[in-house]
């Protein structure tokens, strides 16, 4: 039996072996990976929280840990629980971590398999599985999984409980529903995730799990301007279930802010408030006491009856195609194959974008998009010059990028027309505090780059605006009158306190306080086709 003073040490070591393991990998590389080391407080914390929740099911600890890495849950779990009790199992895909995790617990009661935990075969027996699974799965984004990788997990879940999960799902999703598997019944399950899943589409599949699959029994939403990883930008959320059928009538514990053990806030909602339909993050902050059936009213009018919402331009390679009037002179760039282009939002001191005499912003920060789609012969017998700066970005790779290359030609842009109304769609709070959402009156013939959202009135609105010029501004002042509370309930947010709005996300954000702003005749017209594709 160890020791507590061996516990002590091997976790002296682990740490030790830790920092050594990661400083060996590229930033770039875990990134990649999703390999983010659950910090040595929280692991403990959340290993604590679980000999609360276990209640009776103390006595002996079968448990699992799907994404072992160097083993900090393991570590947690010794110091918690008597070594006597516990039996212990792992896995691991990499072997960088693997091999020597396997060396530094040799003489615990730990069984580590370096492999795939996704491609494992799941016990057989309910005394094989587990009734401890802890577990902080690698945050791998969905674009970094292999096309063939991602059909064959989405098949293994489908197989195993008979849910679809969405090709935006990342890793972590695969991970815990996979792990249904190893519980047995009654088992408790605590998974550190992104709290992204509770806002997200592809969130959906996972949050009817939750709700009907399992019993559900709380969840822990950490403050969104501390990330809980060093070296990630996420924001974390500590979801607690036991493998069992949900109760129609029980509660589940929202937990936000403070750390687990003392968070800042507690409350209970009944399970049916949960629904997998509904963005999860707003039910942390509205009243208790709130009617679920209001507080979820749908609004009467949102935005997108009345604008259609694009995101600016992805060029593929800003650097190369967005130019100073000082690069334009030195290569001599014809000005019929240039747009001028709005810089960055912290660019545009004011919320309103004048325009000179031909349409271009009046800014300090002058910039053009390169907007050219003649074929190569052309410009290299036409504009030489235009050619030699074509030929810089094929020097640097440029054509071979993701979006260059499947372009024809290359350095062709895509049609984005100027709109009267632009958001910048994400950023953090300021020094006072301030939100960074603010819609933004362009009055010039400038396009955006893909920091904005840009709205553009559909036909209704925009034949109200062109018959009274003066509606624009009132349009401005009443996009501005949009509450940043409801502008936080369709968003999401990321560790750092990064806020973010999607396009369908914002379209979906409700319009009746800017109603009050437009004529009568436009918020009673029926949605109407936006003015392009």
């Amino acid at each position: 039996m160890l020791k507590p003073e061996d516990v002590h040490y091997l976790e002296v070591q682990r740490l030790h072996l830790q920092t050594k393991l990661d400083a060996s990998k590229t930033q770039e590389e875990r990134n990649r990976l999703g390999q983010f080391a659950t910090p040595p407080a929280l692991a403990i914390e959340i290993l604590e929280r679980a000999s609360m929740l276990l209640e009776g099911d103390r006595k002996q600890i079968h448990f699992l840990d799907p994404a072992f890495g160097t083993g900090a849950f393991y570590s947690a779990l010794l110091k918690v629980f008597p070594t006597a009790s516990i039996q212990a199992h792992g896995y691991d895909i990499d072997t960088h971590y693997g091999n020597p995790a396997q060396r530094l617990w040799r003489d615990t009661p730990l069984i580590l398999t370096l492999g795939d935990f996704t491609q494992a075969t799941p016990p057989q027996t309910e005394a094989e599985r587990v009734n401890l699974l802890i577990c902080n799965p690698p945050y791998v984004r969905h674009h970094h999984l292999p096309p063939v990788e991602k059909i064959q997990l989405q098949t293994r879940v489908q197989h195993m409980i008979n849910i679809h999960l969405s090709g935006l799902t990342g890793l972590y999703g695969y991970f815990l529903l996979l792990g249904h598997a190893w519980l047995r019944e009654g088992g408790l399950a605590g998974w550190l995730i992104p709290a992204e899943f509770m806002d997200v589409n592809y969130g959906v599949q996972l949050k009817h799990y939750l709700t009907t699959q399992v019993r559900l029994i709380e969840i822990q939403r950490f403050d969104t301007s501390i990330s809980q990883f060093e070296d990630a930008l996420v924001s974390s959320a500590l979801v607690w279930f036991r493998k069992e059928h949900p109760s129609p009538h029980q509660e589940v514990s929202l937990r936000s802010g403070g750390t687990v053990s003392k968070p800042e806030i507690i409350k209970n909602v009944a399970l049916s408030q949960l629904k997998p339909t509904i963005k999860w993050a707003a039910l942390f902050t509205a009243s208790h006491r709130s009617n679920p059936a209001s507080s979820q009213r749908a609004p009467k009018i949102k935005l997108i009856d009345l604008f259609t919402i694009k995101r600016g331009i992805a060029t593929g390679a800003n650097r190369f195609f967005i130019l100073t009037p000082e690069k334009i002179s030195r290569y001599e760039i014809p000005h019929k194959f240039l747009q001028p282009i709005l810089p960055s939002p912290r660019y545009i001191p004011s919320d309103e974008i004048e325009a000179d005499q031909i349409g271009n912003p009046k800014l300090a920060r002058r910039l053009f998009l390169l907007v050219c789609d003649q074929p190569e012969d052309r410009i290299r017998d036409r504009w030489p010059m235009l050619w030699a700066y074509l030929e810089t970005g094929i020097q640097q790779g440029i054509h071979k990028r993701y979006l260059c290359r499947h372009r024809s030609p290359w350095y062709a842009q895509e049609h984005r027309p100027s709109a009267p109304f632009l958001f910048p769609y994400m950023g953090r709070r300021n020094a006072n505090g301030d939100l960074p959402f603010r819609f933004i009156l362009n009055h010039s013939k400038a396009t955006a780059p893909n920091v904005y959202l840009m709205l553009y009135p559909k036909p209704t609105l925009a034949k109200a605006i062109q018959q009274h010029s003066a509606l624009l501004e009132s349009i401005w002042r009443g996009l501005n009158s949009i509450s940043d509370e409801i502008l936080l309930k369709q968003g999401r947010v990321y560790g750092g306190g990064l806020h973010k709005l999607e396009p369908c996300e914002l379209a979906n954000t409700s319009a009746e306080r800017l109603a009050a702003y437009l004529p009568e005749s436009v918020v009673n017209a029926p949605q109407q086709l936006p003015l392009f594709t």
